[in-house]
């Protein structure tokens, strides 16, 4: 009975834990493919002459940020 009581505690703690990190490591990735690999992305469009494409997808992302930040009034 107190193994079972055991496995259920270890399991909820390290269940919150793998859920945290989970989190942790979406956030990265957010800010790593936000900040590090659109802009590269963008700039090897244009360098590769594909202008055509890369204009809209960054008016798109523009669009996109404009609407999702939170006005400061």
């Amino acid at each position: 009975m107190i193994s079972m009581i055991f496995t259920i505690l270890m399991l909820a703690i390290f269940g919150r834990l793998l859920f945290f990190a989970i989190r942790l490591a979406w956030g990265f990735a957010r800010v790593t493919l936000s900040l590090i690999l659109l802009p590269l992305g963008l700039i090897g469009l244009v360098l590769k002459g594909l202008i055509k494409l890369a204009l809209p997808v960054l008016i798109v992302i523009g669009i996109i940020s404009l609407l999702t930040v939170p006005s400061r009034d």
